[in-house]
């Protein structure tokens, strides 16, 4: 039984990470591609469709007083970067349990948002791990002891190449992960329209 003081951290914080979001189109036209997959490994741990993102940086547990502090920088940062080009590309898998597809398009520029989003959460004092950036759509895990169903799954839609889709918010994303044994669900804290009229113009 957990105490009084543990529920009571718990309450206080929350898991948040900085993210971009395919389209309804983009995510269900990949989401045709994986039908077959879905029906011949049930057992898979599948993310929820709306749920999809890139993540741009992961925070971590905030006590839930910092995530203010982030809302003015990260709408500024939005409001100045402008629009990206992306699309969902091929497939792959991390350490055999992790599923995910590519991103394609503009690369440079989502490289540099993914920078200029991190200093952004460093300038606010927010201590985080800074991992390399590899852009990438999560899609499931594997259960332990499964070391071959995201490299079978992979494998049938290494070829996949989707439409292209404008970038065109971002999005401060808060999430349930540990706190329960059900799926993980994602909420957004806050979205801010990327780019203005100006910026987009030659």
């Amino acid at each position: 039984m957990k105490s009084g003081v543990n529920d009571q951290t718990q309450t206080a914080t929350v898991r948040v990470f900085i993210a971009l979001a395919p389209p309804d189109h983009a995510k269900e036209e990949l989401a045709r591609e994986l039908r077959p997959a879905y029906a011949t490994h049930p057992r898979m741990r599948w993310n929820r469709i709306e749920d999809w993102h890139i993540t741009l940086a992961f925070l971590g547990e905030l006590p839930v007083e910092t995530v203010p502090l982030l809302r003015p920088p990260l709408a500024d940062l939005a409001a100045d970067h402008p629009r990206l080009a992306l699309a969902l590309r091929g497939s792959g898998n991390f350490d055999d349990r992790v599923l995910w597809s590519g991103i394609d398009g503009d690369l440079d520029e989502l490289h540099k948002l993914a920078a200029d989003v991190r200093t952004v959460v460093k300038d606010c004092g927010i201590s985080f791990e800074d991992r390399p950036f590899r852009p990438h759509l999560t899609l499931a895990r594997a259960r332990r002891g499964d070391r071959s169903s995201t490299e079978e799954i992979a494998q049938g839609f290494a070829e996949f190449t989707g439409r292209p889709w404008p970038a065109e918010r971002l999005h401060l994303v808060g999430s349930n992960i540990g706190r329960s044994s059900g799926p993980i669900h994602y909420r957004d804290i806050e979205a801010w329209p990327l780019g203005d009229e100006s910026s987009t113009s030659p």
